[in-house]
């Protein structure tokens, strides 16, 4: 897809554009009744009208890389020297100005104003509701949110949780680190956009074509970019372009997709 950007056939010419701002996110979240502090760090590149994110892991990026590469033309933020969640980011970013979300044929679903467990629940269920499951379906969700475990129990779903940092739910089941067990005994999966950045993304979807499983892609990472897997692959995106849910306590919109072929 990197190569298809660069020679301008994914969008507009890579070279013409400049990547107005780069620029990095350090955040954490208790929500109510929980245990758990989400850490969460993006790198974001805004060109145009739209933004690109990438989450990304402790020392993967700095304050630095955001001066190095603000203000230059985004194909050298996609070339093979930048790092991978730079040039995630800023083929996110591409895709979402060659196709806005809020263009797209997309179901545009808006979160209420309320506090974050609110808006949690509020995400978290439309994200469940793109999953077509019979009652005791297993559920891989790879990428543990607590509301989201929730939200799968509440549409019939056994979840089989999958995380490389949390090793425990909210209510004190264990979490796998191993994407391979759980994609070995589901039904169907649920996947964050965080998979594009750290390179897992290529696994999780050879093997739900191997089984034939339904990938649902919940992505504030990558949101375009999943997008150009429905119907090859991924069977729904709830695509949620910055700013993020979380950085608003006022009405704001998440895009849901589903494949037009069997994914």
């Amino acid at each position: 897809m990197v190569t298809a950007a660069l020679a301008g056939t994914a969008g507009p010419d890579p070279a013409a554009i400049v990547a107005t701002s780069v620029f990095w996110l350090h955040h954490g979240t208790r929500l109510a009744g929980g245990d758990t502090t989400y850490l969460n760090q993006y790198l974001l590149v805004r060109c145009g009208r739209s933004f690109g994110a990438c989450a990304v892991e402790d020392g993967e990026t700095d304050p630095a890389l955001c001066r190095a590469y603000s203000g230059r033309p985004l194909a050298a933020l996609l070339g093979d020297d930048a790092p991978r969640p730079l040039r995630l980011a800023a083929l996110d970013a591409l895709l979402a100005e060659a196709a806005p979300h809020r263009e797209a044929a997309a179901e545009p679903v808006t979160l209420p104003a309320g506090t974050p467990e609110e808006r949690a629940r509020a995400r978290d269920a439309a994200i469940a509701g793109l999953l077509d499951i019979a009652p005791g379906a297993r559920v891989a969700l790879i990428g543990v949110v607590n509301p989201l475990l929730a939200a799968i129990r509440d549409r019939g779903g056994v979840p089989l949780p999958c995380d490389l940092n949390l090793r425990a739910t909210q209510w004190g089941e264990p979490v796998t680190d191993s994407m391979a067990e759980v994609l070995d005994a589901a039904d169907a999966v649920v996947a964050t956009g965080m998979t594009l950045g750290n390179g897992t993304f290529d696994t999780i979807l050879g093997r739900c074509r191997e089984r034939g499983l339904p990938l649902v892609v919940y992505a504030q990472s990558g949101s375009a970019v999943a997008r150009a897997f429905l119907g090859a692959g991924v069977s729904a995106l709830s695509a949620e372009p910055f700013p993020f849910s979380q950085f608003s306590a006022e009405p704001t919109v998440l895009y849901r997709y589903r494949a037009t072929v069997p994914g």
